[in-house]
């Protein structure tokens, strides 16, 4: 049985990208919790990414300010260069310490900071990519009693990441792109 959704979070790298413009065209624009996508890019891409991620939803799609307020019905997006963290107060705080996973923003701490706030409620997507940031956020995420999902790895451009998942993870859902938008809506 699948618990309520307060928050869903997806993290990915190399070749997510394509996954994100073809599964948001397909999330309600109704849901009522927030998606908060974090994924690897170089430094100074900010308003390409959200302007091409609006185009594709009827969400309000943002980049994340520091001390705001998580609200439903919102895309928000990871400011390159940060690490974003969720607080008890579920506000996002940013954070410019080292890289993990050669990555900042890492999507381990998102999804670590996360799963200590909204526990079971929470759902996590790690989706195509070439390291193996999000597999101990993932761990946490399950010790937390939160949701843990993955891209199948065989429709990855790069399936490293969600690879490393399954291996290590006790995984709850696999999902094909195809199928992601309307696994979202379903926990609406």
């Amino acid at each position: 049985m699948m618990t309520k959704c307060e928050a869903f979070i997806i993290g990915g790298s190399a070749g997510s990208l394509d996954v994100l413009l073809r599964l948001l065209p397909k999330v309600d624009a109704t849901i009522p919790f927030p998606i908060i996508i974090v994924i690897h890019r170089k430094h100074g891409t900010d308003s390409l990414l959200t302007d091409l991620l609006s185009s594709r939803t009827k969400l309000v799609v943002k980049e994340v300010d520091e001390k705001e307020p998580i609200k439903g019905g919102t895309v928000y997006i990871a400011p390159s260069d940060y690490h974003l963290l969720i607080e008890r107060d579920k506000t996002f705080s940013l954070d410019y310490s080292e890289k993990i996973n050669y990555s900042r923003p890492a999507i381990d701490v998102t999804f670590q900071t996360a799963a200590e706030v909204y526990r079971n409620h929470l759902y996590c997507l790690l989706l195509s990519g070439s390291n193996s940031d999000g597999v101990n956020g993932l761990k946490s995420v399950k010790s937390w009693s939160g949701n843990a999902l993955i891209q199948n790895p065989d429709s990855a451009q790069v399936p490293y990441m969600p690879a490393q998942a399954k291996l290590h993870v006790d995984i709850d859902h696999i999902l094909n792109i195809e199928d992601m938008g309307e696994f979202i809506n379903l926990l609406a």
